[in-house]
């Protein structure tokens, strides 16, 4: 048995038994995986997969028990080297961020610019996705941190904490009729097109349970990933917008207007989450503390080790 065989039997799962894709990402020859197989398969004595003629379409019982025990030696075995590098090349390595665009837009500068300050040959990679491709990249070993308000809880294979709370807001074009109210009420915003977030992204649940409550029917007539786009278009007369509240900022965005409207939909948790057992460096810590600062990064650090 090598590491070959055992990053063979967990990416025959994660490219859903095309051996060609699996030795694409392996750079290697799909004959070369299926000899791989064979002989973990005739070392053992079971077989690991279910066969269609020579295709593979899916996991033995043996197979489906043996898949979290190669996930768990792969993982150890990248925390060793991570183990090493932390301490033979303390200040110099990589960090993966996975996240949303709104944190990586209006959140996380304020905390990757002083981290570049501490750490200048810390290579950050940042990558922009939805919560479940963030929950994805945890999972896979593709990304050492995910930071969500959606999807990072509840899933077995993470360890997820909260990282700030948030509101949102209601913008409006300078002069909209709106902003004569004294008290703005959900039935008021139900009056107007709104234009708001994708179901599923940054806390788009909150807005549609407080109308459900309310009994009111919004006209969402536009929905889109990320505030830019929705400011943009409640700037053009489409509708009223919400956005997340640190979306807005008066003197940039100074052909709209915000109203408070903290009182109508709850508060958002963002969180932070990261691989249950994955070995970070110090320098991800730091990230996390300068992002978090009540964050306890001990009792953070034993729950990941776990």
């Amino acid at each position: 048995m090598n590491f070959q065989q055992l990053k063979i039997i967990r990416e025959t799962v994660r490219h859903e038994f095309n051996l060609t894709s699996v030795a694409n990402h392996l750079f290697t020859s799909q004959s070369g995986v299926s000899k791989h197989i064979k002989d973990l398969e005739d070392e053992l004595g079971v077989e690991l997969y279910l066969r269609k003629g020579k295709r593979l379409t899916g996991l033995t019982e043996p197979g489906k028990e043996m898949l979290p025990i190669v996930e768990r030696m792969l993982l150890d075995a990248n925390n060793i080297k991570r183990l090493a590098d932390h301490y033979s090349q303390r200040d110099t390595g990589t960090l993966t961020l996975a996240t949303t665009h709104t944190q990586a837009r209006y959140v996380l500068p304020k905390v990757i610019t002083p981290f570049k300050l501490s750490y200048p040959k810390v290579h950050l990679k940042l990558h922009q996705g939805s919560p479940d491709e963030i929950v994805q990249m945890l999972v896979d070993g593709r990304a050492d941190i995910g930071i969500a308000t959606e999807a990072l809880g509840d899933i077995p294979e993470l360890v997820s904490f909260p990282y700030y709370s948030w509101h949102h807001a209601v913008i409006v074009p300078k002069g909209h009729p709106l902003t004569t109210l004294d008290n703005l009420t959900l039935q008021d915003l139900a009056a107007w097109p709104i234009v708001t977030y994708h179901e599923g992204f940054t806390g788009r649940a909150s807005i549609d349970r407080a109308f459900t409550q309310a009994g009111i029917e919004p006209d969402v007539v536009m929905s889109a990933l990320d505030a830019d786009v929705i400011k943009s278009y409640v700037e053009l007369g489409l509708g009223i917008g919400i956005v997340a509240a640190m979306a807005f900022d008066a003197e940039r965005d100074n052909q709209l207007q915000r109203i408070d409207s903290d009182h109508l939909f709850d508060a958002n948790q963002t969180k932070i989450a990261v691989r249950r057992g994955h070995y970070m460096r110090q320098f991800a810590y730091d990230l996390i503390h300068l992002g978090a600062p009540n964050l306890d990064i001990d009792q953070m650090r034993n729950e990941v080790a776990v």
